[in-house]
């Protein structure tokens, strides 16, 4: 039996230049940190015992003889890609709820291709990893997703990711003292807004305006090296960081009128009337979680006025994709 454990993610800044049409032509770049809330993956061979071959459990549950008769997409191409011969029993769980714009699809993703790894008896680097999840969702899946998000889970901490080159991304850890990094957590609040949505939907309205997004990237893109000067320079005010997420969100929730909603909108300005100095959806837009910054002491009247939506404490984790427990079988 295998169990992994994969955190989910907040991107700061770069999301929508981490998109295969954007990044193969002009390279791309975000920053982002993972977060203490994970994505498990309970995976074991099956015992030769049942009228089926693969036990699937997440929401739903399914029973099949065949992988190509499993619904959810993620499970079944994985289960191709990796090419397992035998039965399996796979079983999710997360701390979060799906769709919710913290890259709770390629946790799942990932954490299933390394609980398969494992299973095989394979140990694979996190850069390959990351590579055959991006692969699995992008042209087996063929999803409306980014390289961001497979990536971030898959490495873990704060980072600067680029994208394009021959390589196709780079992970560079953001090199701050530990007291840097506890101010940049004490200014960040997370709101769960209590609807979803389909990222793959927004996301694919997105690219097909890529071409006349041009200008919006490029400035969207240009931000990560202005937030990791912030955040490297000891003469810089942290409040910064969060007047440029401001800058950045009213760039993103531009790019098509999907991103936001009028009850996002809302919520956003709330916050910024009680004292955050900005923030942003999390995600491809539509919903979820939203990402507030602002001074410690008027955090209290932020939670206060934003009472009717769930506020999530949380923290940055730095180990990303990990195999928790391996337990060797003896059925096959």
């Amino acid at each position: 039996m295998i169990i992994t454990r994969t955190p989910l993610r907040i991107s700061f800044f770069g999301g929508g230049t981490d998109y295969p049409l954007w990044y193969k032509e002009n390279g791309g770049a975000v920053l982002s940190t993972t977060i203490n809330k994970y994505c498990y993956i309970n995976c074991r061979y099956l015992p030769p015992f049942f009228d089926h071959k693969y036990r699937i459990r997440y929401v739903e549950r399914e029973e099949t003889q065949d992988i190509s008769q499993i619904k959810h997409p993620s499970v079944r191409e994985c289960l191709k890609f990796i090419n397992i011969e035998h039965g399996i029993e796979m079983v999710h769980s997360s701390d979060i709820p799906a769709r919710s714009g913290v890259g709770s699809s390629s946790a799942f993703t990932v954490g299933f291709l390394h609980a398969l790894n494992a299973l095989k008896g394979r140990m694979v680097t996190k850069r390959q990893l990351a590579r055959d999840a991006i692969n699995v969702e992008h042209n087996l899946i063929k999803e409306n997703v980014g390289a961001q998000d497979q990536v971030a889970v898959t490495f873990g901490g704060l980072n600067k990711i680029e994208f394009g080159g021959e390589d196709e991304f780079y992970v560079h850890p953001i090199t701050i003292p530990k007291e840097k990094i506890e101010l940049l957590q004490s200014y960040l609040m997370l709101f769960f807004t209590g609807f979803s949505r389909n990222a793959s939907d927004i996301a694919g309205e997105q690219i097909k305006k890529t071409p006349a997004l041009k200008s919006q990237l490029q400035s969207m893109q240009g931000m990560v090296d202005k937030a990791v000067d912030i955040l490297n320079d000891n003469s810089c005010d942290i409040r910064d960081f969060g007047k440029l997420l401001h800058e950045s969100w009213q760039i993103k929730r531009s790019l098509t009128q999907m991103i936001s909603t009028s009850q996002i909108d809302a919520i956003y300005e709330t916050a910024r009337r009680a004292g955050a100095l900005g923030g942003k959806l999390l995600g491809a837009g539509g919903g979820g979680f939203i990402l507030m910054f602002a001074e410690p002491q008027v955090q209290p009247k932020i939670k206060e006025k934003l009472s009717k939506i769930l506020y999530v404490p949380f923290s940055f984790e730095k180990l990303g994709s990990q195999v928790i427990m391996y337990s060797t079988q003896d059925f096959y």
